[in-house]
């Protein structure tokens, strides 16, 4: 059976958007290394973490493509734990980031609230990926023609958990930056400026992926994931 217009579209976006993340967060860990440039490390990790939202669509469009058949129904779950298991630790180098540069004597404190946080989502979520998540098949939903597009149960704990990790982000690091570049001048304003556009881009494109019917306005949303790893690089590079 050959894909379908929206299966197709679904597929290449996050092939796109989970490759380049990866290829731009290994770049930037390299340069880290380089510069002797700690955060850009962390930046690296958190880019790579984010690509990898796309590997559950990206494992079911392969599956589509050479074989024929979405991921078979028995190992279903394989498509929401290789999509999830990412969001905890991409959360969790977002603090640390915004943490490291916002409230430094208090790194220590937010790191380690969302390190168990972490932990307590991806126990949850390799407990419950079979009815925490759903599994419907997007676009006209034939089997072997269109994609899986999984997204989180809104009755189970694990959602509140991820509203909770993206609302953090959203508030912590967008009032934080935008406060910093307020009080700042010249290129340290710049930078903040940068961090502050990349972090919302960041978590309004991966709610509103998780949110929207697949359709054309993919394009734009994987776009975004793309455009914001630019940002914090720029925002973080040393001067």
């Amino acid at each position: 059976m050959v894909i379908s217009n929206i299966g197709l579209l679904m597929g290449a976006t996050a092939s796109v958007a989970m490759v380049t993340s990866i290829i731009f967060g290994i770049y930037f860990i390299y340069k880290s290394r380089k510069l002797n440039a700690d955060l850009l490390l962390y930046s690296g990790l958190l880019i790579i973490c984010t690509g990898c939202f796309y590997l559950g669509t990206f494992t079911d469009f392969v599956f589509v493509v050479f074989f024929g058949t979405n991921i078979p129904a028995p190992i279903r779950g394989l498509h929401g734990l290789l999509a999830f298991t990412s969001v905890a630790p991409a959360v969790l180098f977002a603090m640390y980031l915004g943490s490291s540069l916002i409230a430094p004597s208090k790194k220590k404190i937010i790191t380690g609230v969302y390190v168990a946080l972490g932990i307590v989502f991806e126990v949850i979520l390799y407990l419950t990926f079979n009815t925490a998540i759903d599994y419907p098949i997007a676009g006209a939903g034939i089997e072997g023609s269109d994609l899986i597009d999984s997204s989180f149960n809104t009755s189970e704990i694990t959602f509140y958990l991820i509203l909770f990790f993206l609302i953090s982000a959203l508030l912590f690091c967008g009032i934080g930056f935008t406060v910093k570049a307020k009080q700042s001048i010249g290129d340290l304003r710049k930078k903040f400026v940068y961090l502050l556009l990349g972090f919302v881009i960041f978590v309004l494109c991966a709610a509103l992926d998780a949110l929207l019917t697949p359709g054309f306005t993919l394009i734009f949303i994987r776009l975004g994931m793309i455009s914001y790893a630019w940002l914090v690089y720029f925002g973080l590079k040393p001067t």
